[in-house]
């Protein structure tokens, strides 16, 4: 399978760049899960780092599109005054973003599923749940390696049934995209910026499955690698080998009225689909305040 040219593929040469660490699973790695707990992320996979050139977006900005690459930057305020107070967060948040997508896409429904903030700082200071961590209105670190959220068989399952369960008396939909509305609320500039890989870039093959187990408290080695009955119906997601066909992209010193929407799955593969990305450190970035971001997972539906 080749990969299909892009806009990005065109600007490409002339986009100025930085060059930095990029964390890729590598080969031979077999038993890949995400042990996330509050505060904390454990990997079982094999990973490798690799440098890779990482454009600057922003002079691009208006030929990048959610179409042509998977992901697009757009204006957008919120009402939202403190990203850590959970109450207000929920109160404000989702809705705005619900009016958002459907602005941005033309989507007939969007529902939410979810958010997170993340801190690339001290996270000792956040309180933490003591039990029955639900992996979502919290504080976690960046997730640092290629991947996208749902694998490609897990995404059309998911999206059936959670339309299924939210709007039980819809038509049904004919499209859907899964993604993720993001937003840097830290000062510019951040230290470690979000990385967005032109979709056309990846190949429809790649991406190794990487199973999300969410608990308490890391467990120990041998128990992160024991058999998991029910291992096939967990969230997972779609990590990736090194290629160096791969297009990166950044969108340096985001401010909190921007807003990224990225694709994690769109039905519709004539455009670009998926969006493989993960945090980076910016080499050309010296700051001692941490980036701090939120993201909202979503699925945006076409009836």
């Amino acid at each position: 399978m080749t990969m299909t040219s892009s806009v990005s593929e065109s600007i490409a040469d002339r986009a100025d760049y930085v060059t930095a660490d990029m964390t890729y699973v590598a080969e031979g790695s077999f038993i890949n899960r995400r042990f996330a707990a509050p505060g904390i992320e454990a990997n079982t996979g094999k990973y490798e780092v690799h440098k890779v050139r990482i454009r600057n977006a922003r002079p691009f900005r208006e030929q990048l599109t959610l179409d042509s690459c998977g992901f697009q930057l757009f204006d957008h305020k919120s009402k939202v005054k403190n990203f850590y107070d959970n109450d207000e967060v929920g109160r404000v948040y989702p809705q705005e973003a619900v009016e958002a997508i459907k602005k941005w896409t033309g989507a007939t429904r969007v529902a939410t599923q979810g958010w997170m903030v993340r801190n690339s700082g001290d996270l000792s200071k956040f309180e933490k749940p003591e039990a029955g961590y639900a992996h979502q209105g919290g504080v976690q670190p960046p997730a640092a390696e290629a991947h996208v959220d749902y694998f490609p068989d897990v995404a059309e399952r998911n999206a059936k049934s959670f339309y299924e369960r939210t709007f039980p008396d819809g038509p049904g939909f004919k499209r859907f995209i899964a993604g993720s509305f993001w937003r840097a609320f830290s000062a510019p500039p951040q230290d470690v910026p979000l990385a967005l890989c032109d979709g056309n870039s990846v190949r429809v093959d790649e991406g190794v499955r990487n199973v999300l187990i969410v608990c308490d408290k890391i467990p120990d080695e041998a128990e992160m690698f024991a058999p998991i009955p029910d291992e096939d119906t967990k969230p997972t997601a779609a990590i990736f080998r090194y290629n160096p066909n791969h297009r990166w992209w950044y969108f340096p010193d985001m401010n909190r009225d921007e807003a990224l929407f990225f694709k994690f799955h769109d039905s519709n593969r004539s455009v670009a689909w998926r969006t493989p990305h993960t945090a980076f450190h910016d080499p050309s970035v010296h700051t001692d305040h941490p980036r701090e971001s939120i993201e909202l997972r979503l699925i945006a539906f076409f009836e």
